[in-house]
């Protein structure tokens, strides 16, 4: 079975795909930051012998070429990269510091263009290989209070889109996933306006897609040859057909949703 290396391995979205994948009969290797969470996901998906925990902090670009050494010589192959580590935003343009601007694209593009970089001559010179951006509606969708998360994860699409065609007649597959609102922690670890923690969820995430459901999907998808995918239900599933076809009303309907106090309902 294949080889799958996810970022963002130890809640949410990474641990659905990784334990849906062990269960298939993969192997994983499983990173983040938190070693405690990627051995409860080991343990818990009842394959530990087919995990490899790796942590390491995705910013750390210094560090990235040797984490990428240790994750190939886990069995000498990589099949699969799930570029899902992350972190979101909730803060007013006009309230947020640089930093956060600095720290969020630095985790959400940054990082993910930085290990794909460096594990791209490991898929051309094998000439197969897939690779799974996790990116959001948001990456879609200018939405409020997250100015540098809809920055990154634009960047993201914008990254995967053109990679996808230059490596495309070499054997390699880009997946992009544009998930909405999905039961993680993801807003309890967003950070604010000063760099701070959040601390508190949304009622839309809490509301959400279950993670196990949108990891099926995305192991669907990418068994089937998909290039994109939208994950979301109700109104976060029609605003990227809105873009498309109407972008005036999409923007004059967001516009809309903060003049009716979508801020101070965040707040």
């Amino acid at each position: 079975m294949s080889i799958a290396w996810i970022t963002g391995a130890s809640s949410g979205i990474g641990e659905a795909l990784a334990k849906a994948h062990l269960d298939a009969g993969g192997h994983c290797i499983l990173s983040g930051r938190n070693i405690a969470e990627l051995e409860r996901v080991a343990e818990e998906s009842g394959a530990s012998d087919r995990t490899l925990i790796l942590p390491f902090d995705v910013s750390d670009m210094d560090a990235l070429p040797s984490i990428v050494e240790q994750a190939i010589a886990y069995k000498g192959i990589i099949d699969i990269l799930v570029n899902n580590a992350g972190i979101s935003q909730r803060s007013l343009a006009k309230d947020t510091q640089f930093s956060v601007y600095d720290k969020v694209i630095e985790v959400d593009l940054l990082a993910p263009i930085a290990l794909t970089q460096l594990m791209l001559n490991h898929f051309l010179e094998k000439k197969s290989g897939s690779i799974i951006m996790i990116s959001s509606i948001a990456g879609k969708i200018g939405v409020p209070m997250r100015t540098a998360y809809c920055a990154a994860k634009h960047g993201l699409i914008g990254y995967a889109d053109a990679l996808r065609s230059e490596v495309a007649g070499d054997g390699l597959s880009v997946l992009v996933v544009t998930p909405g609102s999905v039961r993680t922690n993801v807003s309890v670890n967003a950070v604010t306006a000063d760099g701070s923690v959040r601390g508190k969820s949304d009622k839309a995430i809490d509301e959400g897609l279950e993670p196990s459901f949108v990891a099926d999907e995305i192991w669907s998808a990418l068994k089937s040859g998909k290039r994109e995918i939208v994950l979301a239900q109700g109104m976060e599933a029609e605003m990227p057909k809105l873009k498309a076809s109407d972008p005036d009303k999409l923007f004059d309907m967001i516009e809309a949703m903060v003049a009716s106090g979508y801020v101070e309902k965040m707040d």
